[in-house]
Order: C-alpha cells, then structure tokens, then sequence
C-alpha cells in the first residue's frame, strides 16, 4: 500500500493517510495521487480494502 497505514483493534478499523505526501499524476494525468491500497486488500477475516486517495491536477 502506498501511504496508507491500517490497524484493527477489536472491531475498529483505522486508516491513516498523510495528505502532505504525494506519488505523481495518475495514468491519465487528471489526478495527483495521495495514497491508493493498491488493490482490495484484506484486513481481518471476511473484510476487505480499497482506497484510492487523490487530488485534481491542476
């Protein structure tokens, strides 16, 4: 995962992203990207992920 923490602490899932980082232009070149799970990511049993964190390029 690029710039995304997760942590499960009994039945409360937390995601921390910082927003001052950034990873480039998307593919198409519309949106700077923050921070992506790249993916669905599993992160307790049955429970999955997908983040996509980004902003307008301007």
């Amino acid at each position: 995962m690029k710039n995304v923490e997760v942590s499960v602490d009994k039945n409360i899932l937390t995601i921390k992203v910082d927003l001052t980082k950034t990873f480039g232009a998307s593919s198409s070149g519309k949106s700077i990207i923050i921070a992506s799970s790249e993916g669905n990511q599993v992160v307790a049993p049955e429970i999955c992920l997908g983040i996509n964190v980004y902003k307008k390029n301007k």
